[in-house]
């Protein structure tokens, strides 16, 4: 709408809602007035109550009819009520102005008695108008009714009454269609008087049809397709009803068929069943002989596996007796090395007898005095001691070195012989691998050959069903093209499956020979590890015997030289540094603790000294004794 719409609209309320206010205000004295005085309310209050409840349910009842016709919910019979209503107010208020009984209405009493009732009619009449202008807005496409021309009511009340009852049973809005469908029969009931001159009588009841069927709202062209229509229908129904015999008959066909499907099926399974027993029969049998052959192959393998045993145990003690045969030879030593330093104590002695001989023989040829004498016996003692000490440090000295050199010597033995063990485990090892290879792959030339029998098993089993299907062609007559190919094809898989069969058991032939050539191989390479092993034992002991005389040699350097105990524990100490590469880090001090029965602290001091002594230029210097 625009602007100047909206502000009528506006105005338009706001007037009805004065008219409505005006006429409440009307009303309201004169009907509580007519309450109290002719109505028995009993009060005025009570009569005022009255016309208040009364406005009041018009009022109400009209907000209820206009906002539901806003939300397009209308409800017709709220009409009604107000509409009652509305004339109890007009009645109510013309009584109000009745003359009394003994006098008798003028014309100024009707004229009165119509005011009153003239504001409420006009209230009403708004409302009525504001309504069905509310209902036009929301509901614009609602087709609207004609009405009958009022004219018409008093020209012909009967036919008019006629039409609008029709139109309300035929659902007919229009009022010139109505008229021109009356007009139609009329017209049609005219030709056929004229077609049978009159006697109705004469016509057929089809073409009576529009006369008869008028009253249920037929037009004259569709009651007289009305035979054409009921004759379409009939038809329709036979052709349904043919359709539906028809379905029938299929699905009783249908069902013979598939009984005969099934029977066939049924037939096809009993063939297939005796065909699998045959060939599960088959299988049964080639599954023992696998068996009888699987036992004998694990029967071969735990004898072979038993003389592998039995050939390491023999390795085992042919170990064991060079082991003892290697320690017999390092007490051997032992006892060698015991001999020597007793000879050389021996030697010691003997030596230090002629020197006191020669001081005896020296003494009694002496002619000097005897204070010379003792001056000259005393620096001839300094120059022998000094004599022996700078002997004793340099053989100190080369002990040590010697010492040194074998204990690194021992070390890089030791190693060796660590190394050639490993080795040796690792060799052993690899046999076990290869071992535990052949084994499977004897295992697999055992699957192999059970697939060999399976296979037979399976091609026994297909030749059988097609013996049975040529069997069961022949008794029929005929035997059909597919099934023979679908045989050849099966023949010609089976012939497939034995040749990768053949090939995978040549394969694991030369697998399982391959793996045997391996296996003597690493039996080979683990008697040479283990000689090598014992060869690396044997120069390990005879080290060990070297480093322990080159030991007792550097104590016996050490007590010529009269070195302390704290000097020949650091000088230990440093041939443990040195027998370890020179890494003193290498060497615990819990070892140098066991070692020397010291306390952690003393093990530290001689650790750090021995580091010292090695890193100094007078390490292979023997100290002078204090």
């Amino acid at each position: 709408m625009t602007g100047w719409q909206k502000t009528a609209v506006v105005g338009i309320v706001i007037a009805a809602l004065g008219l409505g206010g005006l006429g409440l205000y009307l009303s309201f004295g004169s009907v509580a007035r007519f309450a109290f005085d002719r109505l028995h309310f009993g009060s005025l209050t009570r009569g005022r109550l009255f016309a208040v409840g009364v406005d009041v349910g018009i009022m109400v009842l009209i907000g209820i009819d206009l906002v539901m016709a806003w939300l397009r919910r209308p409800i017709a019979w709220v009409r009604i009520p107000v509409w009652l209503l509305t004339g109890a107010t007009v009645v109510l208020n013309a009584a109000s102005v009745a003359p009394p009984h003994e006098q008798g209405w003028t014309v100024l009493d009707y004229l009165a008695a119509g005011a009153h009732g003239l504001v409420p009619i006009l209230f009403i009449s708004v409302v009525e108008v504001g309504r069905d202008a509310v209902d036009r807005i929301v509901r614009p496409v609602r087709p609207g009714r004609d009405s009958i021309p009022l004219i018409r009511w008093f020209l012909d009340r009967k036919a008019t009454w006629a039409i609008y009852c029709r139109m309300r049973l035929w659902r007919i809005d229009s009022y010139p269609e109505m008229i021109r469908r009356d007009q139609e029969l009329l017209g049609y009931e005219q030709w056929l008087a004229r077609k049978y001159k009159g006697d109705l009588s004469k016509a057929t009841a089809d073409e009576k049809l529009p006369m008869t069927m008028a009253p249920h709202g037929y037009t004259v062209d569709q009651a007289l397709l009305l035979p054409a229509v009921q004759e379409q229908a009939a038809r329709e129904r036979e052709e349904a009803d043919k359709r539906h015999k028809r379905a029938v008959e299929s699905a009783t066909k249908l069902a013979g068929y598939d009984a005969q499907r099934k029977e066939l099926l049924a037939q096809g399974e009993v063939d297939k069943t005796a065909a699998t027993v045959d060939g599960q029969t088959g299988i049964a049998r080639a599954e023992a002989e696998g068996a009888v052959l699987l036992a004998q192959r694990i029967a071969e393998i735990e004898r072979q596996a038993h003389d592998r045993a039995q050939t390491a145990q023999d390795r085992a003690r042919q170990a064991a007796a060079e082991r003892e045969e290697a320690d017999e030879r390092e007490k051997k030593a032992g006892a060698d090395l015991r001999a020597a330093d007793l000879e050389r104590r021996a030697a010691e002695k003997r030596k230090e007898a002629a020197q006191a001989d020669k001081v005896a023989a020296a003494e009694t040829m002496a002619v000097e005095t005897e204070t010379i004498t003792k001056a000259r016996q005393a620096a001839a003692e300094a120059s022998r001691r000094a004599a022996e000490e700078d002997k004793a440090g340099a053989e100190a000295r080369r002990t040590a070195a010697e010492s040194d050199r074998l204990t690194a010597e021992e070390t890089l033995r030791t190693r060796q012989a660590a190394a050639a063990t490993a080795e040796a485990a690792k060799t052993e090892a690899e046999a076990d691998r290869r071992a535990a290879e052949a084994r499977r792959a004897t295992a697999e030339a055992d699957q192999a050959e059970a697939e060999i029998r399976r296979a037979a098993a399976e091609a026994d089993r297909l030749t059988t069903e097609e013996n049975t299907r040529k069997k069961r062609a022949a008794v029929d007559g005929t035997i059909s093209a597919q099934t023979a190919a679908e045989a050849a094809k099966a023949a010609a898989e089976i012939e497939h499956r034995v040749a990768e069969t053949r090939r995978a058991a040549a394969e694991a032939d030369r697998l399982t020979t391959e793996e045997t050539l391996r296996a003597q191989r690493a039996a080979t390479e683990t008697a040479l590890a283990a000689k090598a092993a014992a060869e690396a034992q044997q120069a390990a002991a005879e080290a060990r015997r070297a480093a322990a005389e080159i030991e007792a040699h550097a104590i016996e350097m050490e007590d010529a030289a009269k070195l302390k105990p704290r000097d020949r524990a650091i000088r230990k100490v440093a041939r443990m540094i040195l027998a370890a590469g020179g890494d003193a880090d290498r060497i615990p001090l819990a070892d140098i603790q066991n070692l020397l029965d010291v306390s952690p602290g003393t093990a530290s001091e001689y650790q750090s000294a021995a580091k010292a002594l090695i890193a100094s230029d007078d390490y292979e210097t023997v100290p002078q004794p204090a």
